[in-house]
């Protein structure tokens, strides 16, 4: 089961990674390592992303924490079709609004604060501020971000969504570290395609989402069918 949630996080992170080069690039291509040069600048890059990837796998056990109760109270799988049925929302809004329709991005509480900290961060040198600006970082509004952690919360688990949302970040890794490293290597035209494709992956991660909800008896997607296997494992 693991192996599948690991693939799946890994899979819509390098999906979406395209996306972050769009919303999180000129961060990445920002950051104070122009003055490093070959490894140190790889090592630089790295502690960005191990930041950025360590604070999606906190917000997973955080919100696994969470959907636990959820499915104690046995909610989990009704809260799996309402978030999937959101998401397939969102999917069907986007194409009715189009590009006619302008959509201000989300503003956070603490999204102010944040971009402070990173600005005063950026302007050290030193490597363990990369890290810190990763951690940060993580914690800005993305919509991808936001897709992954609605399918984490809906694992009903949080070993296993700190492990989606970590694989996520994993998944978005080679895409970030290279435009840290190598500058704008995607153009700018590519970049807005692969970003009119984020509905649709949001949609297919909804429609997963409900019929896991729905418990179809789907293998390794029916919560009916991973408890029926532990069962059978588990010793009398």
């Amino acid at each position: 089961m693991y192996t599948a949630i690991i693939f799946s996080a890994l899979a819509m992170g390098f999906l979406g990674s395209f996306h972050c080069i769009g919303m999180c690039g000129p961060l990445a291509l920002s950051l104070p390592v122009q003055h490093l040069s070959g490894w140190r600048r790889w090592m630089g890059i790295l502690l960005y992303n191990l930041g950025r990837i360590s604070t999606y796998a906190i917000l997973g056990l955080l919100l696994g924490l969470i959907s636990t109760q959820f499915s104690f109270f046995g909610w989990q799988q009704k809260i799996s079709v309402i978030l999937g049925s959101a998401m397939i929302g969102y999917l069907l809004y986007s194409l009715l609004a189009g590009r006619k329709t302008g959509r201000k991005a989300i503003q956070l509480p603490w999204q102010k604060n944040v971009l402070q900290a990173l600005g005063r961060l950026y302007a050290h040198k030193k490597s363990y501020t990369l890290f810190l600006i990763g951690l940060l970082n993580g914690l800005l509004p993305c919509g991808m971000v936001y897709m992954a952690l609605t399918a984490a919360f809906a694992l009903g688990s949080h070993q296993q969504a700190a492990a989606f949302m970590a694989a996520f970040g994993a998944g978005t890794l080679p895409a970030m570290a290279g435009i840290g490293y190598l500058g704008s290597m995607i153009s700018l035209n590519l970049r807005n395609k692969i970003r009119r494709a984020g509905p649709y992956l949001a949609g297919f991660m909804g429609l997963l989402l409900v019929l896991r909800g729905l418990n179809l008896g789907i293998p390794y997607l029916s919560p009916e069918i991973r408890e029926q296997k532990v069962s059978c494992c588990s010793p009398k």
